[in-house]
């Protein structure tokens, strides 16, 4: 690949070509598995898919409260025509019947349940039931929510409280999942200082660090800090030869665009031959983004400002770990909404709109954020919408409607 340094991208590689190249030069196999108590295992991705071995209810039991009965004998009951049986213990024959509560094992010889809102109980050890049931009737049979052998929870899924509890249910204490893709950050520039460094004139904190290891948590890998690099192509290579040896992806802030102290593409170089796979993406923000492999793990050069290194992780990070993973990414939560404004877009890249999406009087509206450079945090603390433009749109127009993707709640609004 040519050097843009000093000469600007004279060319730029479709987001999702960008991506085809980089994976396919990975592995498509999830990582190793690990055991894992299941009360440590939510969020976490099934290695195995779980076969039952034993059924679910494992014996014939009550679904409510009530009286176990043998249904025949409540044919034709009614309020004013009740059907009297006499209480008993443990077993019930015909004309009898057997307190019980919700969850509790069906007598031997009942086979319905009575709710007790449909009885009444005498004095003298018995009941009348004011209503029919028919055989099966409030009772969870045996096997009836799952059966041995049932697939039950599917390799790659990525686990639920209700998955948790199926498992606890299943009398499982482990679980195997699979192993927390390690992923490694490591920041440029000589303007950064650390968060708790003495205030500096003309240096600003190392946001990026917290940012991405948030992003990598939240996806569920691990997140590792190898520092901040010296401005040298010498120093980045080698932080980053040390994070390919600990970690399963390599993340790099900053450097990563055209100019003089640009050196992470030089870095890459002096690590991998023939250097990056792609740098320079149609994407806004994220356009210097730049991706490479080593040894089979993606190197992902991310820009230094915040809101484009979180665009360029959305996507180009994020399928790296859920390959890694083994899962499929979740579908995110949308709306439709009406664009407020017009909104000016570049031919030929895909760009990321942030917008406030509010409700009111039953209607969504797309506020684009004002202050939208890509460095400007709180142009993401300000919003709770993405719209995504394509590369063949040159911006979008004021009433046109869109597909939001949501990460915060829609602010209700009343007018009037």
């Amino acid at each position: 690949m040519a050097q843009a340094r000093m000469k600007g991208f004279k060319q730029t590689t479709s987001p999702e070509q960008a991506l085809e190249i980089l994976l396919e030069l990975l592995s498509s196999k999830p990582l190793e598995p690990e055991r894992i108590r299941i009360d440590e295992a939510l969020g976490r991705v099934l290695a195995r898919d779980i076969v039952a071995e034993i059924e679910i209810p494992a014996f014939n039991r009550a679904a409510m409260d009530g009286y176990a009965v043998v249904a025949e004998d409540t044919f034709g009951s009614s309020q004013t025509n009740p059907a009297l049986l006499r209480l008993v213990g443990k077993t019930v024959m015909e004309g009898e019947a057997s307190e019980i509560a919700t969850g509790s094992p069906l007598p031997l010889g009942a086979n319905a349940v009575v709710m007790l809102e449909c009885v009444r109980k005498t004095d003298r050890g018995q009941i009348e039931v004011l209503l029919p049931v028919t055989p099966g009737e409030n009772v969870s049979r045996a096997g009836e929510d799952v059966r041995r052998g049932d697939i039950v929870l599917r390799q790659g899924t990525r686990l639920t409280p209700p998955d948790v509890g199926m498992l606890a249910a299943l009398m499982l204490n482990e679980v195997e999942v699979v192993r927390r893709p390690r992923v490694a950050i490591l920041c440029t520039g000589s303007e950064l200082v650390e968060l708790g460094d003495p205030p500096q004139e003309g240096k600003i904190v190392n946001t990026n660090r917290f940012v991405l290891s948030a992003l990598v948590r939240e996806l569920g890998g691990s997140a590792s800090y190898l520092g901040i690099a010296e401005d040298s192509a010498n120093d980045i290579s080698r932080l980053m030869e040390k994070g390919v040896a600990e970690a399963d992806i390599v993340l790099v802030t900053g450097g990563t665009s055209v100019g003089e102290m640009d050196l992470v593409p030089e870095a890459i170089r002096l690590l991998y031959k023939p250097g990056m796979l792609v740098h320079g993406v149609s994407m806004r923000p994220g356009m210097p983004t730049g991706l490479a492999s080593v040894n089979g793990k993606a190197i992902v050069s991310l820009p230094g400002q915040p809101v484009a290194a979180m665009m360029a992780f959305r996507m180009f990070v994020r399928p790296v770990v859920l390959r890694l993973l083994g899962t499929e990414d979740e579908p995110v939560p949308s709306v439709r909404a009406k664009v407020s404004r017009r909104v000016a877009s570049a031919l030929g890249m895909k760009t990321f709109l942030r917008v406030i999406v509010t409700e009111a009087n039953g209607e969504y509206v797309a506020d684009p954020i004002s202050a939208s450079g890509s460095g400007l945090l709180s142009s993401m603390t300000q919003a709770n919408g993405i719209v995504l433009i394509p590369e063949d749109r040159e911006g979008i127009e004021a009433g046109e409607e869109v597909i939001v993707e949501l990460f915060r709640p829609i602010e209700r609004r009343r007018h009037g």
